[in-house]
Parts: C-alpha cells; structure tokens; sequence
C-alpha cells in the first residue's frame, strides 16, 4: 500500500532525486540535440538550472510542502540558463504555485501543481513550439488531472503522469518534423521525463543517488572568473594610445559637398591616429570608436563631414590606474583583516547597457558601441538569469538595455528583466550581428520608448550567417554531414557542409548576400586562419561590385566565422 500524501521533506528528497536521474543522463539528453553543432546544451542547461533549485532546497528551513517547493522554484528561477532551463523553472514555478498554502500533497493537489505548471510555463513562452518540453509537460498535467478524479495517492497519480509523459516524448517525432527527420525525440522532454522518472524512485525507495560520484559544483562547471581582471595583466605606460574616444556624427549636406563621405577611406584615415577602431555609418549619420593619443585630431576629422553630437572621451590611463587600486582594496583589507568599503557610488547615468558576448574581441566591438558590462557567455556557456541580473546591479543607471545576442539566452535575459527592481528593458537579439546592428542605432537623445523601437526595428535590417562543426553524424534538410565536417548556418538554417572551411563559408555567403545588401562583416574565430580570411574577402569583392567587406577579430571560440550582412 502506497502513501496517500508526502510532506515537505519528502518533497525536497523527490526533488534532489530527479535532478541527480537527469545529471546521470545529461550526455545523452544532449546528445539528443537536432542540429549537430558543439552547443548542444540542453541536458547541460536543465543540469544546471535544477543543481541550483537543489541546493536552495537543502538550505530551506521550510518543512511545509508549499515552502519547499518554494524554495526550489526560487532556485531554478535564479540559475535558469538557456531556454530549456528557462522553461524548466517556469514549470516548477506555477507548481508551487498551485501548493501555495500546503502543508502535505496527496494525489489531487499533485494533479492541481502540475497542471499550474504548465499555464505558467505557456504563458512565458511567446511562441509555444509543440513537440517540445511543453507538450510532455502538458500531456503528463493532463492525465495528472484525470487519474486524480480516481486515484488519491501521490505515487499512483505520479505513475500516470510518467507513463504518458513517456507516450508523449516518442510522439514529439509526430509533432516536429525535424525529430522525425534526425530520428531523435525532444531533447528537453527526455530530460523532464528523466526528473519525473527521479522523484517517482525516490518515492518508491529506490535506489537513485542524491549525490553523484565526483560530480563538479554548479560554480565549478560554469567558471567565470571575477578575482582579476586583463587589466591586471598590463602596464599602464604601456597603453600606447591614452583616450577612448567616441562621437557620432549627422551629415550635413554642405560639408558633404566640400568633402564627401566615403567609410572605407574615413576608416582608413583614422588608423593613422590610433587603434580599436570601429566605424559603422548610414544614410545620416556616422559612429566612431577609436582608442586615440589626440582626440581632438579625430573629432577635426569628423567635423568635416557634419555636426558633431554625443561626444564621449575617457582617459584610459586613469580609468586604469583606478581599477588597479579598486582590486588592491579588497586584498590590503583582507589581509588587515578589514572589510573593504565600498567605494563612493558615482553619478547615476541616464543609460546602460548590458551584454553578452564570448571572444575578446566581439566583447571589444560591444564596448566600442557603448556597452557597460559585457557578460562572458554565449554558445555552450549560457549566463542564468542571476548572472544577467548580477550584471544588471552594477551598471549604475537608471534606464538598462539587455541585449542576449543568442536565442537561447533570451529567456534568461527576459526573465532577469522581470526580477530586476532596475528598468529593465530586453531586445531579444539572437546573435552578435543582431546585437551590434540594435546598439549601433541606441541614441542617447531618445526616450527609452523611442531607443527600444528603434532597436527591435534593427534586427530585421542584418542577416546572420555562422560556421561551426558537427559534433557527430547527422541528416538533416536532406543533407548528409559527417562528423567534423564545417557547416554554414544562415539563421537557424544549415545551408552547406563539407570538409573545406573555405568552400562551406562561400556556398553559405551566396545564400545570404542579396542584391540589397551594402556590407559584409567578417568577423574571425579563435586560431582564424588569415589566407582563407583573405580567400573570402577576394571572393565578396569579385562577385558583390556594391558590398563593402569588414573583417574583425572576434576570437570566439567554436564559431570559425560569424557574418554579418546588412
């Protein structure tokens, strides 16, 4: 005879039990993954997003049910990464809604959090996919309801829930045709069955570890170091070129007559004065970002072609020497065994901006545009909600864009925005390309209506393109790819493969480059190699008389090329 209800510490044991059956599995739940680049996360995001919802259980001194599960929706909430573990919280967090005030669950109330769950877990979700997480969700909600009109206990309505949550994971084939093309169920269904499957062994008695052997800590598995800084890494004599500057321009048609605008030759004349260039025009107006010894020669320059607005130059020199002594202070005072002071809070500035990234230079590129606080993260490392929330809190303004630049850290960056006391507002870019065209067009002189409409209209004015490798064998839009084969990405779709770099990146560049398109960014990966950077470049320029080519390093790993066209 089965229990009829549990208590909140059984709860909190079901709840660690099913997030150690899914970190026993997550190889193969990302595995699952359809597209076969080496961000195949989802096992890896769920992991981790539900490693931090157990370890808020274990530090509640709640023992009613509905505190429990408090306790763990909180957890998941603020360690969500990536979509999968974005939805993952929101499933948790409409179930102990539906146990608010429960002291014991027994079958029906069961029945009652699971379906909460799932309207909680659709309503985040702007466009619900079928044949995803959700459906298996909701399918097991359903036949939760319907076995509770009969069935009292929990571990008979649980029984239910995981037996038609397994007939609707082998369905989700039926509901995406891409499932049924690769030959793999979902993903994030697997892994919601695999903690569903968890909780159900603890309550039985089984034997499913709550611990792992040698399993890595939620910090030691997503590292991001905060204890010193590249800055720490130089000296400041050894900064060559002493002030960022930064200044946009409006055309004038009366200058523009005396000295007409041309971007490559204004680029190129710039270099003469300094490095970390970065030059981005339109019709009307022209952004610079220069790291200059004499700033003032810069804006002359600029001035000739029209009025100058949004001027910005820092002294690198000093903001360096500061920074050094900020992380001194910590250590003297550790050390004296004193705890440091804060240091006196700056001017709250109108605007902020908050980013993610992953390579050196992209993070420099974002900068250049204005960004404050540039978040390692980005394919196969995918920042949380408390990550993005974090660098929220430091930027010191009272207006702050968050731009994800990755469609799997949108949800994040959404959900972060909720949480946040700050005004926060997310533009959902999903790429880099998507992230520097919105911030290109950020204008200080506009509201923060105004900024945000002009930024979403952004994204629809570039195309994305990738190359990357496959992890493993795949079929997939009737092409055959091998393992290591390079694959060329337009958006979300792959457009060629095969064993040259080069062959792949120029095939996946005739399918992005139309005839309206004026610029072509390339922007390089880790260890790019610079003859087919140059391969490439010749072939736009020989083919595309109207493009523009730009290539930056961008140092990013996993991604030999990301392009921008505009």
């Amino acid at each position: 005879m089965t229990a009829r209800s549990i208590d909140g510490k059984k709860l909190g044991e079901m709840f660690i039990h099913g997030a150690s059956l899914l970190g026993q599995n997550v190889k193969e739940v990302d595995a699952l993954n359809v597209f076969p680049v080496p961000d195949g996360d989802t096992g890896t995001n769920m992991n981790l997003t539900i490693t931090s919802g157990v370890k808020e259980v274990k530090q509640s001194p709640g023992e009613a049910a509905s505190e429990v599960a408090k306790a763990f929706s909180k957890g998941l909430l603020m360690g969500a990464r990536g979509n999968s573990g974005v939805i993952l919280s929101q499933l948790f967090r409409g179930f102990a809604k539906g146990l608010e005030g429960q002291q014991e669950v027994d079958g029906p109330v069961l029945a009652k959090a699971f379906e909460t769950g799932v309207e909680t877990a659709y309503k985040a979700v702007m466009k619900p996919v079928e044949g995803t997480i959700l459906t298996v969700a909701k399918d097991a909600a359903k036949s939760a309801k319907k076995s509770a009109k009969k069935k009292q206990s929990v571990h008979d309505v649980l029984v239910d829930v995981i037996k038609e949550a397994n007939a609707s994971l082998q369905r989700t084939p039926e509901l995406l045709p891409v499932l049924k093309e690769v030959g793999v169920v979902d993903s994030g269904g697997q892994g919601l069955v695999y903690i569903y499957e968890g909780m159900l062994a603890n309550l039985e008695g089984k034997s499913v570890p709550a611990e792992r052997v040698n399993q890595p800590a939620m910090d030691e598995l997503v590292k991001v170091e905060h204890h010193q800084s590249a800055q720490s890494h130089m000296n400041t004599e050894d900064i060559e070129f002493g002030y960022c500057t930064e200044v946009m321009v409006r055309f004038e048609e009366e200058k523009l007559e005396q000295h007409p605008f041309d971007e490559t030759d204004f680029r190129e004349e710039l270099s003469r004065h300094g490095d970390s260039l970065l030059v981005v025009s339109d019709e009307d107006l022209v952004k610079v970002h220069i790291h200059a010894e004499h700033p003032g020669e810069v804006l002359s320059l600029a001035q000739k072609h029209g009025s100058l607005v949004n001027i910005k130059i820092e002294n690198m020199r000093e903001q360096h020497t500061s920074l050094l002594h900020e992380q001194e202070e910590p250590h003297v005072a550790a050390e004296e065994g004193k705890k440091a002071e804060p240091s006196q809070e700056t001017e709250t500035a109108e605007y902020g901006v908050v980013t993610v990234s992953m390579g050196e230079g992209i993070a420099n590129l974002f900068k250049g545009l204005g960004a404050d606080v540039v978040i390692p993260g980005g394919q196969t490392m995918n920042p949380s909600t408390e990550d993005i929330v974090k660098a929220i809190e430091q930027t010191n303004a009272e207006n702050i864009f968050v731009l994800p630049n990755n469609g799997n850290i949108v949800m994040a960056a959404e959900q972060a925005a909720e949480v946040s006391e700050k005004n926060v507002i997310c533009i959902p870019t999903k790429s880099v390309p998507q992230g520097l065209s919105s911030l290109f067009v950020f204008n200080s002189e506009l509201s923060p209506e105004e900024n945000k409409e002009a930024m979403t209209e952004a994204l629809g004015e570039v195309t994305t393109g990738q190359v990357t490798y496959a992890v493993r064998d795949t079929t997939i839009d009737g092409k055959e790819i091998s393992e290591g084969d390079f694959m060329g990405i337009a958006e979300k779709k792959i457009v060629s493969s095969g064993s040259s770099i080069a062959e792949v990146t120029k095939s996946l560049l005739k399918e992005i480059i139309d005839e309206d398109a004026e610029i072509v960014t390339l922007i390089q990966g880790e260890g790019a190699n610079e003859e087919i950077t140059e391969q490439l470049t010749t072939f736009i320029e020989a083919n595309y008389d109207e493009v523009e080519v730009e290539v930056h390093n961008g140092e990013q790993p996993l991604y030999s090329y990301i392009i921008a066209v505009e």
